[in-house]
């Protein structure tokens, strides 16, 4: 399993955003990429926020799977 590598200077930044917005994480991700006056970093972290949910689902419904086998 290779995995993602995160640059660890930026681990948790979009996170934070989202904590000091009061929102969680992926309510900010919602609200960033439908504001049009957003950065185009933070743009990208909120992308990369929704796509990493979809594969933390993934792994989690698979390791599941085989702990009930």
């Amino acid at each position: 399993m290779s995995g993602i590598h995160i640059n660890p200077a930026n681990r948790g930044k979009f996170t934070a955003s989202a904590k000091r917005a009061g929102e969680g994480v992926q309510e900010h991700a919602r609200k960033v990429l439908a504001n049009p006056n957003a950065s185009s970093t933070e743009k990208k972290r909120a992308n990369f926020a929704r796509n990493a949910k979809k594969w933390a689902r993934k792994h989690k419904r698979s390791s599941g799977r085989a702990k009930r086998r």
